[in-house]
């Protein structure tokens, strides 16, 4: 994908974060992204598919840094950690993605759902393998279980009291671990 299409779906998360997606009009993902709205068609057949690529762009990252951060890690303590501190950047820094996924999911088409959940699913799945060799008192569902839910706690920073970033991060990771090896 050209870096200006990912360029004008993340201008664009950050006005369906603000005021839905019904709420914004090609001509405002265009005047975000220093282009006329009838140009936003140069780029996107409409503005579906602008949202389904700025969730498909932000799974792929998810997953293929969270493989990488894996991969550079030591043992599976170290794994564990680099997935929860990546997991962690991601929330605090992209609270819109997050605000969007969740509220404007029924608004995707049924194809780019399907692409969406399967990179996500792929995403939770490096996540489970990491916890299981942490935790073989788990089966797989129950690993994917808490994995699951940790995100639903990593993934409540755009709607949790701020305290600080510093104090925000070492927190949900300290309840990260809790959750996932307590």
């Amino acid at each position: 994908m050209s870096e200006r299409r990912s360029e004008i779906a993340q201008r664009a998360v950050e006005l369906f974060a603000d005021r839905g997606f019904h709420g914004v009009s090609v001509a405002d993902v265009g005047a975000a992204s220093g282009i006329s709205g009838p140009a936003i068609y140069k780029h996107f057949r409409s503005k579906e598919a602008v949202l389904a690529q700025a969730l498909v762009d932000i799974s792929t990252e998810l997953l293929e840094t969270g493989r990488a951060r894996i991969d550079g890690a030591a043992d599976d303590d170290a794994r564990l950690e680099a997935l929860v501190e990546w997991h962690i950047d991601f929330a605090v820094a992209h609270p819109a993605y997050i605000v969007v996924q969740e509220r404007e999911w029924s608004t995707l088409e049924a194809a780019d759902r399907s692409r969406v959940r399967e990179l996500q699913l792929a995403y939770v799945d490096v996540w489970v393998d990491v916890v299981r060799r942490l935790r073989d008192d788990l089966s797989r569902a129950e690993a994917r279980a808490a994995v699951q839910a940790t995100f639903g706690l990593l993934n409540s920073t755009p709607h949790s009291a701020r305290i600080g970033e510093p104090s925000l991060r070492a927190l949900l990771a300290r309840m990260a671990h809790a959750a996932l090896l307590g």
